[in-house]
């Protein structure tokens, strides 16, 4: 099987089941912009490759199941509403993500202000899919009306907290250091 179809070189792609939509229709970047996300969060598990702390192993796990579960989201918003999803995204899914971040907020220093995207290049790769997710996020808003299952919102929206809270501990662990809003903007 080829990697090319040449079917989308006329501006067209095909959501699940077939239907034709233009590449820039709303459904194409919500499904795309959660792809970019997604590649993100593997650079960052690549940076991560050959770096040890105790407890990485479980950290690259939480990370594969976000990119797994990410991966079917995707899907779910490459479905037409009135067509079948074949997986669908459950409150489970979400309890599970934010019982993670809780573990991790528990190892880490209190914010006292806020934090610039920095530190270890796997801490900053992480806060690059969660500034992604966010985006995925503002445009599944605009798709409100198409989308069946209201918790792709929810779960996007506490990604970028899972992502944001992950860029910190990676930071903790390998040492990186985070730097905080405390430049003067007067000079």
């Amino acid at each position: 099987m080829r990697i090319y179809t040449r079917s989308g070189d006329k501006g067209l792609t095909s959501l699940v089941y077939g239907q034709r939509v233009p590449k820039n229709h709303l459904r194409v970047e919500a499904y795309g912009t959660c792809d970019e996300a997604n590649s993100a969060i593997g650079l960052a598990v690549s940076v991560l490759g050959n770096k040890e702390w105790e407890g990485k192993q479980d950290f690259l796990d939480q990370l594969h199941r976000v990119q797994t579960i990410l991966f079917h989201v995707g899907a779910e918003l490459s479905t037409p509403m009135d067509k079948e999803v074949y997986w669908k995204l459950k409150q489970s899914h979400i309890d599970e993500m934010e019982k993670q971040i809780d573990n991790w907020h528990e190892e880490l220093e209190p914010l006292n202000n806020f934090i610039l995207p920095s530190g270890h290049l796997a801490s900053s790769a992480l806060h690059n899919a969660r500034t992604i997710v966010r985006r995925a996020e503002r445009i599944v808003v605009g798709l409100d009306e198409e989308i069946e299952n209201k918790l792709v919102l929810s779960y996007l929206n506490r990604l970028s907290d899972f992502l944001f809270v992950a860029a910190r501990y990676v930071n903790k662990k390998l040492g990186g250091q985070e730097q905080g809003l405390h430049v003067d903007l007067t000079k």
